[in-house]
């Protein structure tokens, strides 16, 4: 007569992987409804270099949503038997909403901006060599802001330092630096390719990716920048 090992249920790899795809449905649901708001506001706008203002505006609900998803995935459950992924979201909303605001509004500001220019760079009489200066700058930000994300999301630093240690992991960490660009790739690319809203609804697992090629940054954050 055979028996079974209740203490080992949940624990296995079948169970790890069906607890990983409920915990990425769940993240992924609630991602996209607490960013609905804005969502539905770009939805509405026309694709005119004068409501970047406004998008970037509508974009402000993703930095709670993005935080919260990133906190929700870091504390993940691997027992089949407790999984809580809708508490650990709301919680990491509850506590990274503020912090990552006060990072992300800045970031959209200087990222409008550069995109407002680059859309009315005829206008501006500048050499052509600029346009490339700006985009290169554009992109450096949106690294940074990747770094920047991952941090606040899972550390309670000031502002302000979490800014200096994203700049400072930039070059720090040239591998995360990179894993972080070859996402921004994959987002551009498909959104240009096939669909705006593929990066939305895949936005759980290439957060939880995320996290993976951040594991340096955190890992170093964890030994040298908290008590």
């Amino acid at each position: 007569m055979s028996t079974v090992r209740t203490a080992d249920f949940g624990t296995g790899v079948l169970s790890r992987a069906v607890g990983l795809i409920h915990t990425l449905v769940t993240v992924e649901a609630l991602l996209l409804l607490a960013a609905a708001p804005g969502l539905a506001g770009l939805l509405l706008l026309a694709p005119d270099p004068a409501n970047l203002p406004l998008a970037a505006v509508c974009l402000l609900p993703l930095a709670p949503a993005l935080s919260a998803a990133l906190y929700a995935l870091h504390h993940r459950s691997r027992d089949l038997t407790d999984l809580h992924p809708a508490r650990t979201y709301a919680r990491g909303w509850r506590l990274n909403a503020l912090p990552a605001l006060k990072l992300w509004t800045p970031l959209l500001a200087w990222l409008t901006v550069i995109a407002f220019t680059l859309t009315h760079f005829s206008a501006t009489g500048l050499p052509g060599w600029w346009a490339v200066l700006l985009g290169v700058i554009g992109a450096g930000s949106l690294l940074w802001g990747a770094h920047a994300l991952v941090l606040t999301s899972l550390f309670a630093f000031r502002s302000r330092d979490t800014a200096r240690l994203a700049a400072y992991f930039l070059f720090r960490r040239a591998r995360a630096t990179l894993a972080a660009a070859s996402l921004l790739v994959l987002v551009a690319a498909s959104t240009a390719l096939l669909t705006e809203a593929l990066p939305a609804l895949l936005a759980a697992p290439l957060l939880l990716s995320l996290l993976h090629s951040s594991r340096p940054v955190i890992a170093e954050t964890e030994e040298d920048f908290t008590a």
